[in-house]
């Protein structure tokens, strides 16, 4: 049962991870598109250049839960091979539910607060010529944050499963 509901958990964040993923083809068309129009016909555009981190926001934040997921995020490899399996599904365990979980809870607080901010502010571009509704992008990082708590849970759940004699 518990199975079952790490399979959706972890198929919520790829499936979302995998929708963010597309948002590189836009960032390469803009980017493109950006630097055909300053260098040879002298069009410089700060919306084009503040869509492009727009799009590297999306990328990145909603992309971190994947990582987590497959394993791919920055470790200290030079240890890693020296643990057996126990302890490092006690490290996972332990890592994920007193570090990673606690640190994206604040990053979520804070990023809401910030987002909600931004949205009744009306805040906008600190350029006159730049994007407006700032609150749009800012949403991706507590968003992001959410779905790379959805995968420290499931790896915390995997592990405590593994460490107490279930399997995953």
């Amino acid at each position: 049962m518990i199975g079952k509901w790490i399979e959706r958990l972890e198929g919520f964040v790829a499936f979302a991870g995998k929708l963010a993923g597309w948002s590189i083809f836009l960032l390469i068309g803009v980017t493109i598109f950006d630097v055909i129009t300053r260098r040879f016909l002298v069009l410089g555009s700060t919306k084009l250049q503040e869509l492009e981190w727009h799009f590297h926001v999306i990328l990145f934040a909603c992309c971190l839960g994947v990582a987590v997921l497959r394993d791919a995020h920055v470790r200290i490899e030079i240890l890693r091979p020296r643990f057996t399996p126990r302890t490092l599904d006690w490290i996972e365990f332990l890592g994920s539910a007193f570090l990673l979980l606690p640190f994206v809870g604040l990053v979520i607080w804070f990023g809401a607060s910030f987002t909600y901010a931004s949205f009744l502010d009306g805040e906008s571009s600190a350029s006159a010529t730049g994007l407006g509704h700032r609150w749009l992008i800012k949403i991706f990082l507590p968003f992001g944050f959410a779905l790379l708590g959805l995968a420290g849970i499931s790896v915390a759940a995997k592990s405590a499963l593994r460490l107490f004699g279930q399997k995953p």
